[in-house]
């Protein structure tokens, strides 16, 4: 079966295309190479032994989503990445963030919902905001987002409830997953930010590798255990399982509509404890100092995956070292082997 899988060329939506292709399924890639980069299609022919189809353009235009409807009329299913996704730069530059996230979505949704397809949307735990218990379930209150990215997500969802709620030939899942990171075990493809990185794995590679000076932990006043703030970091390679996973659950006769899971480990680990993390799986000591509490950043929170574990047949088995030196690999990679 054919799988769209826009952002393919990205972080998430590269290993996610791996475990398609190891799940016997056929992706066919969309990416505007605005936040990606065209040499990871090499990389993806690395791994797989082959190339796969791909085609470049802006899923905001609404032309060239008709002409790739055209172009790829038996589409089976789509995996919906393409979207700006960084909270900091979403506080800045909000339209930016509106524009994007809600044209490309709609624009599919209207171009290809003439046909019933398995559609896999890329939510986030940032629809929650600041939970009132941890860890968080999928039937949490979503409260008001604390930046305009995590809004995005929360309005894509209620547009895609809506759309099931019409009547749409859709089934729809949206994983609303934790903090990806790691990457490939090839150390072929992994995280690769386009300037400043916006996360902090990438900020802290460059850093042990010199490309930055130092990292700054923005807070340690929060209400944790160190003072930093705690997130639910996820190895993206189980995250990109998870995706198979979704589209699975959508093929049985047992799926119908609309569903939301949680994707994470279950665990919370604080920027602190990541750094530590870091520090433990290489040897390399890092340059970090604190700083202020950022706009828009959450206190603290992780999931309760039990509902993926039930449901979808799914659960991270990497562990946070595990993902350290898998983005260490990389990053040692990228530096021996520009992009």
């Amino acid at each position: 079966m054919k799988i769209l899988v826009t952002g393919g060329l990205g972080f998430i939506g590269s290993h996610t295309v791996v475990e398609l292709v190891n799940a016997g399924y056929d992706p066919v890639i969309v990416d505007d190479l605005s936040n990606s980069n065209i040499k990871i299609l090499d990389q993806l022919t690395k791994i797989l032994g082959f190339t796969p189809v791909f085609h470049e353009l802006n899923l905001c235009d609404e032309t060239a989503v008709s002409k790739l409807v055209q172009d790829e009329p038996d589409i089976g299913g789509i995996i919906h990445f393409a979207a700006s996704k960084a909270v900091g730069e979403s506080v800045q530059n909000p339209l930016k963030y509106y524009y994007n996230n809600f044209y490309s979505l709609i624009n599919l949704l209207r171009l290809y919902g003439h046909k019933p397809l398995n559609f896999v949307f890329s939510s986030s735990c940032t629809v929650y905001g600041q939970p009132d218990v941890l860890p968080v379930t999928e039937d949490a209150p979503v409260k008001a987002a604390e930046s305009p990215y995590g809004n995005t997500k929360q309005i894509a969802e209620e547009i895609l409830r809506d759309t099931i709620a019409a009547g749409s030939k859709f089934n729809v899942i949206a994983l609303r997953y934790f903090n990806p990171v790691g990457a490939h075990e090839s150390a072929l493809i992994g995280e690769l930010p386009n300037g400043v990185p916006q996360n902090l794995v990438p900020f802290i590679t460059q850093t042990a590798i010199g490309k930055r000076e130092k990292i700054t932990v923005f807070g340690d006043t929060y209400n944790t255990p160190d003072g930093s703030c705690i997130r639910d970091y996820i190895h993206v390679v189980d995250l990109a399982k998870a995706h198979v996973a979704a589209l699975k659950l959508m093929e049985t006769a047992d799926f119908k509509g609309y569903d939301v899971f949680n994707i994470g480990t279950g665990k919370g680990s604080s920027v602190l404890e990541v750094i530590n993390a870091f520090e433990q799986a290489t040897g390399v000591k890092l340059n970090y100092q604190i700083g202020p509490k950022r706009d828009g950043d959450v206190e603290q929170v992780w999931g309760d995956v039990t509902k993926s574990s039930e449901k979808l047949h799914w659960k991270a088995e990497l562990d946070l070292n595990t993902m350290m030196a898998s983005a260490w690999a990389w990053e040692q990679y990228i530096a021996a082997n520009p992009l």
